[in-house]
C-alpha cells in the first residue's frame, strides 16, 4: 500500500509523484514519463493508484526516481490541484515567495 497517502477516497482521483534522483526535483507521472510540471500529470482513478505505483517501480526508468507515491486531487478545485496543503506546496512552489525572502548579506558591519 502507498504509505504516504493511505487515506485516499476510492471514488476520487490522484496523480503520482516522486523525487528525481539526479537533482532531487519533484516530478509527476505523465502519460510518457516524468515531468516537473503537475499540469502535465496523468490523472488516475484512486482505485488504480496502487497498481500504477507498482508499474512505476517496475518500469525501466524506475531508478531515476525515489519515493513514488499517490497524491489525491481536490475535486472542488479547478485544474490539477492536490487536496492537502503539503502537496500544494510541493506542486506549486515554496510557501514564501522569493520577493519576500530575507535578503542575504555577505558582510554585516
Amino acid at each position: 500500500m502507498d504509505v504516504r497517502n493511505n487515506r485516499r477516497d476510492l471514488t476520487g482521483t490522484s496523480v503520482i509523484t516522486a523525487n528525481r534522483l539526479l537533482d532531487g526535483r519533484i516530478v509527476w507521472l505523465t502519460a510518457t514519463g516524468w515531468s516537473e510540471a503537475i499540469s502535465h500529470a496523468r490523472i488516475i482513478d484512486n482505485a488504480d493508484v496502487e497498481a500504477t505505483i507498482k508499474q512505476c517501480r517496475a518500469a525501466p526508468d524506475a531508478r531515476q526516481v525515489v519515493g513514488i507515491y499517490g497524491v489525491q486531487l481536490d475535486p472542488a478545485a479547478a485544474g490539477i490541484t492536490p487536496l492537502t496543503v503539503r502537496e500544494r506546496i510541493r506542486a506549486f512552489g515554496p510557501s514564501v515567495h522569493p520577493e519576500f525572502a530575507p535578503v542575504e548579506t555577505s558582510h554585516v558591519r
